[in-house]
């Protein structure tokens, strides 16, 4: 019931920001949220962090990134995606030209998904700001996005904070940044190099 009144809310003509952080949502109510924003027309900022939406709710949200185009920013820090579920989000942000922010801080998308993100950072165009804090991303999942980096034109901001990346990974990291000329805001803290 109360995932339905949520869909209820996206229905309003005026409503642009949207925040259910803390709110148990899960898979389910993620299922119901992507089905609603594929024909939402107003909504600019969603904020879901904190609901333990996992991997099937991120292939839901992915549907939302590859049919809405209004969405900018979206907020899934601190749920329970993995690497299944950031390949969807990766797969949707390849081709979708709106998503501007994108936290992904807190989840456990490690080098398979750091793989996929850079994958995805090689052809999309509009991200400018992507937050992939405390994700257990080694040397090889900075290596894929320092490869994109060294391609990327619009991603101004990337934050790291609290990985492991390791002597190796800043390696990688420095010549992806030597060869990218638009990051402006590089945030590395507490890394373990």
């Amino acid at each position: 019931m109360a995932n339905q009144s949520i869909v209820t809310f996206l229905t309003l003509p005026t409503l642009t920001t949207l925040d259910l952080a803390y709110n148990g949502i899960r898979d389910v109510g993620a299922q119901y949220l992507g089905i609603a924003l594929q024909h939402n027309k107003t909504l600019t900022t969603l904020n879901l962090g904190y609901n333990r939406i996992g991997d099937v709710g991120a292939q839901h949200l992915s549907n939302v990134l590859q049919h809405n185009t209004t969405l900018t920013t979206l907020n899934l820090g601190r749920n329970q995606i993995k690497e299944a579920g950031v390949q969807h989000l990766s797969d949707a942000l390849r081709d979708n030209t709106t998503l501007t922010t994108l936290n992904l801080a807190y989840n456990q998308i490690r080098d398979v998904g750091a793989q996929y993100l850079g994958t995805a950072l090689q052809h999309n165009k509009t991200l400018t700001t992507l937050n992939l804090g405390r994700n257990q991303i080694k040397e090889a999942g900075v290596q894929h996005l320092s490869n994109a980096l060294q391609n990327n034109t619009t991603l101004t901001s990337l934050d790291l904070h609290g990985n492991e990346i390791g002597d190796v990974g800043a390696q990688h990291l420095g010549d992806g940044l030597r060869r990218n000329t638009v990051i402006l805001i590089f945030s590395l803290p507490m890394s373990c190099l």
